[in-house]
């Protein structure tokens, strides 16, 4: 077999080999799933969409991690409910501890991203108190680099789409009429 060409054992050229086929029968996934997430599994996180009422309106609090604009979440601790994580990730990450679930612990998760992290996400109203960013003190910063109040058409603008349907819904929670959806 001098052709130059490598063989396989037995003497056989790769490329005359069948093609590999799927012989089973394909079933959807359970859990929705794509090629940007590394594992299946779901980690789940919980945060709340806080609300302050003003003069101009109600305003919506969002954090700014490097240039991405995100709401007060976390992953949940062992043995901690979404709604009990979801109030000590509000506390950590912004300081605020006085918050009013006037809607209870109703709920939106959003669609799993990031290597399947899904979110369940709360609506809250802040009467008051000063926004911090503290230090994390696992990272030895803090978590987040600026905060603003907004009102609805600038959080919408901010955000990406998944938080952009989680303000959609808290906005139709506390009675806001809604913009027109772009496109």
């Amino acid at each position: 077999m001098g052709d130059g060409l490598r063989r396989g054992p037995g003497g056989v050229r790769a490329s005359d080999a069948p093609p590999l086929r799927q012989t089973w029968p394909r079933r959807p996934s359970p859990t929705p799933y794509n090629h940007r997430m590394r594992s299946r599994s779901l980690k789940r996180a919980a945060g709340v969409v806080v609300v302050r009422d003003t003069a101009d309106g109600a305003r919506f609090l969002l954090l700014r991690a490097y240039r991405n604009w995100d709401l007060p979440k976390g992953r949940l601790e062992a043995g901690e409910t979404s709604f009990e994580g979801a109030i000590r990730e509000v506390r950590e990450e912004t300081g605020l501890a006085d918050l009013e679930f006037a809607w209870g612990e109703e709920s939106i998760d959003t669609e799993p991203y990031a290597g399947g992290k899904v979110v369940r996400f709360y609506v809250a109203r802040s009467p008051g108190g000063v926004v911090t960013l503290p230090i994390n003190p696992l990272l030895g910063r803090a978590e987040h680099h600026e905060f603003r109040w907004v009102p609805l058409a600038g959080a919408l603008a901010l955000s990406v789409p998944r938080l952009q349907r989680v303000l959609r819904w808290a906005a139709e929670r506390i009675g806001l009429e809604l913009p027109a959806i772009p496109g």
